[in-house]
């Protein structure tokens, strides 16, 4: 009876394993998910800026045609945009970007009739919009990204995601020369 005792504390033990790796397993892919989904978020917002780009920089041209080179500036940023492929390519080009975008708002206060042009004020008002959008969505997607890289290092859960092979994620960081100006924010407001 000793022996048959044992056997079903074995059995017990390792199905209680069993279930405990399910559960962890399937607990990490949430979180893996949670991040993708994150991702896309960000992702939906910064197609929603390059997409109000060119708009921008039409009638800012419409003023102030002699600037070519802001308007190359934001064109070749928009495009590094528009090729990046994960999180390291989107936060450079995003960085470059918004950096570009600065050039050309200080480009129009030279213009008092592209200030008051209700066309530029609605597209200016949809940047700063989206802008806003894309800083909630970098704090959700890094804040799922910290959640999840935390499961990834947290004992005993990272023996299953060593064994499945779960890999960490980056954080969608802004450059040391972004995280600068964050302290004293430019602001964009020509009313």
């Amino acid at each position: 009876m000793n022996m048959l005792m044992i056997l079903y504390i074995i059995l017990a033990l390792l199905l209680a394993a069993l279930i405990y790796v399910v559960f962890a397993y399937n607990s990490l892919v949430t979180w893996r998910n949670r991040v993708k989904e994150a991702w896309s978020d960000i992702e939906v917002q910064l197609k929603r800026r390059i997409d109000l780009i060119p708009n921008l920089v039409e009638t800012v041209k419409a003023y102030a045609a002699h600037e070519s080179r802001v308007f190359e500036e934001v064109t070749k940023a928009r495009s590094q945009m528009m090729s990046a492929q994960n999180p390291e390519d989107y936060a450079e080009a995003d960085n470059m970007l918004t950096g570009a975008l600065k050039s050309l708002f200080a480009v129009s206060e030279n213009y008092p009739e592209l200030k008051a042009n209700e066309n530029f004020l609605e597209l200016q008002r949809e940047l700063t919009d989206t802008e806003n959008k894309i800083q909630a969505a970098r704090r959700f997607y890094n804040s799922a990204v910290m959640e999840y890289n935390t499961r990834l290092e947290t004992v005993p859960t990272n023996l299953i995601a060593n064994a499945f092979h779960f890999e960490k994620e980056k954080f969608f960081e802004l450059s040391e020369d972004e995280k600068d100006k964050a302290q004293d924010p430019v602001k964009v407001d020509f009313n």
